[in-house]
């Protein structure tokens, strides 16, 4: 696969590259970020590549990653046409204001021509609410989202960090009153974090939302930098974010990961990004990148495909603990089938199951 092999995303004709550019990098108000020439010399590469699908958000180095790309993209007309650009709304980045950030139709209309001032831009193409606002109907939140499209500030609308029972209630509502509909959601997902197998990657191939994961590397942890041969050696940029990560089960998966990446005569990083892109529902995967040299170690992942036998290895060794009642219903086709296949899944004849029509009452 090749990065100008465009996917469309969710239920939806957007046109995206299968990876896309996470901009949380750019600038170093955080400590650890690029410096505003290399994250101009990442956005160049990206896009000469094939990439066309960008991704920030208001609060990424306090504004300043916004302004980067408007600086660099959205100035330019021709360039800014030829991007899918997203960003997202719900952080506050004013101190004593309770209405500078959040999902509220005050706090949205705000951070979104916030956002098109620093863009440079007349529109948004897809975007997010960063996290689930509790103190906000969500009927407000979806029918401002709504008005946003509809006056051409917005052209799609996404989740990002939601539960997935909040974000059927609102899929479900715009369907139902005519509103603007998601068609994508943003969660983290990777071989250290598979939980949303549990109810969020279901619930977005049934609503038809294209997934983005976000953090597949889970920051670092699994680009080969950190190894059980090198643990308390190498200290994660990130700090505590990372170090809690760096577990025995963690150590288990970069075992097999290393192992892997060495049979197929690859990287860790781009085995881990290659496993990701064929999980159900992924679409884009979002890399970040503090350097060109970085970009281009992760675009190199389109390139690896993993046999069968090494996508196994990988599922079992990073097999997640799911929520009640995921375990239970991974056997229900069984209670349900009566020994015959449907749709390719088998299943088993079970003892409390009649073998006979005598059996029966």
């Amino acid at each position: 696969m090749q990065l100008n092999q465009y996917i469309t995303l969710g239920r939806s004709g957007l046109r995206v590259s299968p990876l896309c550019l996470g901009c949380m990098t750019f600038g170093e108000e955080w400590g650890w970020g690029s410096s505003v020439r290399e994250s101009q010399a990442i956005l160049d590469r990206f896009i000469d590549a094939g990439g066309n699908f960008l991704d920030t958000a208001n609060v990424y180095t306090r504004g300043h990653s916004e302004k980067i790309i408007g600086d660099h993209i959205g100035r330019d007309p021709a360039r800014r046409g030829r991007v899918v650009l997203a960003t997202k709304f719900f952080g506050n980045l004013y101190l004593g204001d309770p209405n500078g950030g959040g999902a509220n139709r005050k706090s949205i209309v705000a951070a979104c021509e916030q956002s098109l001032r620093r863009l440079q831009t007349d529109y948004i193409d897809l975007y997010w609410m960063h996290c689930w606002d509790r103190m906000t109907p969500i009927e407000e939140t979806m029918r401002a989202l709504d008005d946003l499209v509809r006056g051409g500030k917005v052209r799609y609308i996404g989740f990002s960090d939601t539960p997935a029972w909040k974000v059927a209630e609102a899929q479900t509502m715009a369907h139902f009153r005519g509103w603007s509909p998601l068609i994508a959601l943003q969660i983290e997902y990777s071989l250290l974090e598979r939980t949303v197998e549990g109810e969020l990657i279901p619930m977005a191939l049934e609503l038809g939302l294209g997934v983005t994961p976000w953090s597949p590397l889970k920051g670092g942890i699994l680009s080969g930098k950190y190894t059980r041969e090198n643990a308390g050696k190498v200290t994660p940029s990130r700090g505590d974010w990372n170090e809690q990560a760096l577990n025995e089960q963690a150590y288990r998966v970069i075992d097999t990961l290393v192992r892997v990446a060495k049979k197929v005569d690859s990287t860790p990083a781009r085995v881990a990004l290659a496993w990701l892109r064929v999980r159900p529902g992924v679409v884009a995967t979002i890399i970040g990148a503090r350097t060109v040299s970085q970009l281009d170690e992760n675009i190199g992942a389109l390139g690896v495909q993993l046999p069968p036998e090494h996508l196994i290895a990988l599922d079992e060794v990073s097999m997640p603990t799911l929520d009640f009642p995921a375990g239970f219903l991974a056997h229900a086709h069984n209670f349900a089938f009566g020994g015959t296949t449907i749709n390719g899944q088998s299943s088993e004849a079970l003892p409390m199951v009649p073998r006979s029509d005598k059996e029966r009452y």
